[in-house]
């Protein structure tokens, strides 16, 4: 008998997972407390804007297999878009230059060679940086492996802090250079950027959800775990608002909540379980336009601008929505809101007014700040050696969630690829 499966968490790994198993044989039940599956990467109806946007943003690169895989078995691969190269515009605002990152498509690392191709200013010998970073273990941080110069401040830091969500000065150099190792060091084909056409919750919670209700899995919103029953070495029952579930001899259980969340569940269950303490959170500011620009050159063609030299850092173009993303952005939340906004409009303005047929308002019409306070943990050496492995010493309960210690940081890649560790710990079967 196959038993069931519980996942306790609806976001990326918890949905990563459900999908993994679901039509082997196995019945799956995800338990997701709010009123959406989603997690940090999903879509609502706001308000204030009156229209739909996404609670952040989120670029992926063509070399994250297991949200690819994801993708292709929910049926969403046609949701995504992009410029269908490895293009990266970029403006810097300190220093008002523009260029676009155009890297070449194998392996071999043609673009350093061709000036226009390349960052501007870059020395070959800044490449070096790269080597170290991918060489780089325990308590290294990024900031001792980048070389000054062009190379680093305009293109390996602003990865940096997008990828880790973490300053350069406290970062892991292992783990971006693990980023580094599945995507630059492949060559461009590795590198194509990708994000959701019309929504998070288009691409990555609508189709799965759908999938797995098709493949008689149940997915519960608003159904929260409270407590975890244990005997011996097993999980007996979940406890919820609605009653005791218990487990079978068959079944079995992944904790895919958040790490705080999970260790208040597991603290009495699990005897020596340490999870990440140290957060850093997001900023996104969506800016809701009259009328939607029209853009042009690699704007038009990719659909975001990265930016140096100012607050924000990534810009997104989404009909007449723009939306901005700073990361690591701890410290930015004493800031008043209003002016902060101010600040970073002023910054939307310059990076993108170069880039549309015609300049943007001196204010836009409506917008809204959405902070993840708790976006990710603090990618930090120190809070890297705290993150758990999938397995556990209850027999039929595993770990996923970006704070597991999937070799990557709190990435969707990594949240995915946490979920799949967590089946394979448990020696689930997943469908032919």
């Amino acid at each position: 008998m196959a038993g069931t499966l519980h996942i306790i968490g609806g976001g990326m790994a918890g949905l990563c997972a459900a999908v993994e198993v679901a039509g082997s044989g196995t019945h799956v039940i995800v338990h997701e407390a709010g009123r959406a599956c989603g997690g940090r990467a999903r879509s609502y109806d706001d308000r204030q804007l009156g229209c739909r946007i996404d609670n952040g943003n989120h670029l992926l690169l063509s070399a994250n297999r297991t949200v690819f895989r994801y993708l292709g078995l929910t049926g969403a691969l046609d949701t995504l878009t992009g410029p269908r190269a490895p293009l990266f515009p970029f403006v810097d605002l300190a220093e008002d230059n523009r260029w676009t990152l155009d890297l070449s498509r194998g392996r071999a690392p043609w673009w350093v060679f061709q000036p226009h191709r390349r960052v501007p200013d870059m020395r070959l010998p800044e490449l070096r940086s790269l080597y170290t970073l991918m060489q780089a273990k325990g308590a290294t941080t990024v900031a001792q492996c980048l070389a000054p110069g062009a190379f680093s401040r305009r293109l390996l830091a602003p990865f940096s802090i997008s990828a880790l969500n973490t300053d350069c000065d406290s970062g892991s150099a292992a783990l971006l250079g693990a980023v580094i190792r599945e995507s630059l060091s492949l060559g461009g084909d590795a590198c194509i950027p990708w994000f959701a056409r019309d929504g998070l919750s288009e691409s990555l919670v609508d189709p799965a959800v759908a999938h797995l209700r098709a493949m008689t899995a149940e997915v519960r919103t608003q159904s929260r775990v409270t407590g975890l029953d244990v005997s011996g070495n097993r999980v007996t029952a979940l406890n919820t608002a609605d009653g005791v579930i218990a487990l079978g001899g068959h079944d079995r259980v992944i904790m895919a909540a958040p790490a705080p969340v999970a260790r208040d569940l597991l603290a009495d269950r699990l005897a020596g379980l340490s999870t990440p303490t140290a957060f850093e959170s997001i900023l996104n500011l969506h800016f809701r336009l009259d009328d939607a620009p029209v853009p042009v050159g690699s704007f038009a063609r990719c659909g975001f601008i990265g930016v140096i030299g100012g607050i924000a850092e990534w810009v997104f173009l989404r009909g007449n929505i723009l939306s901005v993303t700073v990361s690591a952005a701890n410290h930015l939340a004493k800031r008043d809101p209003e002016d902060l906004a101010r600040a970073i409009w002023h910054d939307v303005r310059r990076t993108c007014d170069a880039t549309l047929t015609h300049p943007l308002p001196e204010a836009p019409a409506a917008q809204r700040i959405v902070w993840e306070k708790r976006a990710t943990f603090a990618a930090t050496p120190e809070q890297n050696r705290l993150r758990p492995g999938p397995a556990t010493a209850l027999v039929n309960l595993a770990l996923a969630g970006d704070w597991t210690n999937t070799g990557l940081p709190a990435t969707l890649e990594g949240a995915m690829r946490s979920g799949v560790r967590a089946v394979h710990a448990l020696g689930l079967k997943t469908p032919d």
